[in-house]
């Protein structure tokens, strides 16, 4: 951390359950050169990827779909969520870590992965890196029924859509998960599929 205009007082974990929230109390020195004291809380969750699965042929992406308890304290009736592809990092690099998501998550095993960008998701409470890559499928390349890990508690329902579909999907508010919203305009914008 190097920015002169803050100076970190004291940090304090509020919770370290299933990821860290810690407290920072730090001074911040404003334009007019005056120095206040704030507080805020982060919540660090580690970094992660997400893909985009298409296929040019058959004009379709492969999305999941599954319960996500946020959202459903947050007005999603059944709390249900179609989502791209994503993960935590762990130790390994974006790359590797998104080759493992696939496989676990939708069954694909896929040959190359393109990263086309990373941004911060959640940026006034998060520290989380969100890496976003894209990879072309095909059926050949599918080895198992995917839906994740069953020691991480996780049950994904693997779904293939025409991608015409996922873009009305998104105008409709079917899908309405930031980074999987994210993957379908860069497909859309960049021709990947029609």
């Amino acid at each position: 951390m190097v920015n002169p205009r803050v100076r970190i007082a004291s940090e304090e974990v509020l919770s370290n359950n299933w990821y860290t929230l810690r407290k920072y109390t730090f001074d911040y020195q404003r334009a007019d050169g005056a120095w206040e004291r704030q507080a805020r809380e982060a919540y660090d969750r580690g970094n992660g990827a997400v893909i985009l699965l298409y296929n040019q042929e058959k004009q379709t992406v492969v999305l999941t779909r599954q319960f996500r308890l946020p959202t459903y304290t947050n007005g999603n009736e059944t709390g249900m969520m179609i989502e791209a592809c994503a993960g935590l990092l762990d130790k390994d690099n974006p790359e590797e870590c998104i080759e493992r998501e696939t496989e676990e998550e939708t069954g694909y095993k896929v040959s190359s992965v393109k990263k086309i960008f990373q941004a911060y998701m959640s940026p006034g409470s998060v520290t989380e890196i969100l890496y976003f890559f894209v990879a072309e499928y095909s059926d050949a390349m599918k080895v198992s029924d995917g839906g994740g890990c069953s020691t991480e508690q996780e049950n994904i329902e693997v779904l293939e859509i025409p991608f015409k579909e996922a873009v009305q999907m998104v105008a409709d508010g079917a899908i309405n998960d930031a980074k999987t919203i994210m993957l379908i305009q860069y497909a859309q914008i960049n021709g990947l599929v029609g």
